[in-house]
């Protein structure tokens, strides 16, 4: 069911467990992601195994369903031939195939959409999501960033996940870009030990959004689950907000070959160690399915 309560309010009360990774789920359906949009391209061709996926989730255990609009931006679009007015509408459409799998799930607990915008290395597909640095000023990211957040905070979702940050630099545009939109945020930054993927100290990437009000909460996504206690814990420290956490399977992304490699390192027994670290809002990114999504809800006490 959807809910009254807001997901600000559900995390001051306990913890939250979110869904697990998009894409792994479509390609486990039979979904070729090999198109430079991922997952979004499916928003135009399929949107039913969109809402598929996240209904999977729900089933599983998740609260929160992360949309499909990682990848989804006007210039990715447009590179497609697809006009600025019909990207919009399947941004928009990522928050209803989300609201479309809560109605779907019928379970008796709350369950709230987080409207997904990755970086403008998600954009470009070429892995700089994983590295930052675009030679691009903060300005001229919030101009890239503030459309496409229009259009998803429109949307009405509970929440505006800006996700795989990986440089403090665009986290400030982002928090510029979802200023005066009237849909909370989350940050969630892409790491590498205890820095940015552009290499700045956590401390100084999670302070700037320790007086934003829009965010509600901090922390990290799309890293290898050893590197989340300490960011965690560094991210309740700066900010005082509750911490989301949801890390990728351990593998590796390579973005020549558009494959992972390596083995995984995610287990739900990790998941405890993360709350007592300050995380609230806990699942799984790139390669995490609902089995480990039903694991991470059964160890937090949640299923």
């Amino acid at each position: 069911m959807t809910s009254t309560l807001t997901l600000a309010e559900a995390l001051a009360a306990g913890t939250v467990v979110l869904d697990g990774g998009m894409s792994n789920q479509l390609e486990s359906a039979g979904h070729d992601l090999s198109d430079e949009l991922w997952s979004a391209r499916l928003l135009a061709e399929q949107p039913e195994a969109i809402t598929e996926a996240h209904l999977a989730y729900f089933r599983a255990g998740a609260d929160v369903a992360i949309t499909a609009s990682y990848q989804a931006t006007f210039e990715g679009f447009a590179k497609r031939g697809i006009s600025h007015d019909r990207a919009a509408e399947l941004m928009a459409l990522s928050v209803e195939s989300a609201r479309e799998a809560a109605r779907r799930a019928r379970v008796p607990r709350p369950l709230w959409v987080a409207a997904s915008a990755g970086p403008y290395g998600a954009m470009l597909a070429d892995g700089s999501e994983y590295r930052g640095r675009y030679g691009l000023t903060v300005d001229e990211l919030e101009r890239f960033h503030r459309p496409r957040l229009e259009v998803l905070a429109a949307a009405r979702p509970d929440v505006l996940a800006l996700e795989t940050v990986p440089d403090a630099d665009e986290a400030t545009a982002l928090l510029r870009a979802v200023r005066g939109l009237g849909v909370p945020a989350w940050l969630t930054y892409s790491v590498a030990g205890g820095r940015t993927r552009a290499g700045q100290p956590l401390e100084e990437a999670f302070a700037l959004a320790a007086d934003a009000d829009e965010v509600i909460a901090v922390g990290v996504n799309c890293c290898a689950p050893q590197d989340l206690d300490g960011a965690a814990a560094t991210a309740a420290r700066v900010t005082g907000k509750p911490v989301v956490v949801y890390p990728n399977s351990g593998e590796t992304w390579d973005a020549d070959a558009r494959g992972w490699t390596g083995r995984s390192t995610f287990t739900a027994d990790q998941v405890k160690g993360w709350q007592q670290s300050g995380a609230r809002l806990i699942g799984g990114c790139c390669r995490v399915g609902p089995e480990a999504i039903s694991g991470i809800a059964g160890a937090l006490g949640a299923a």
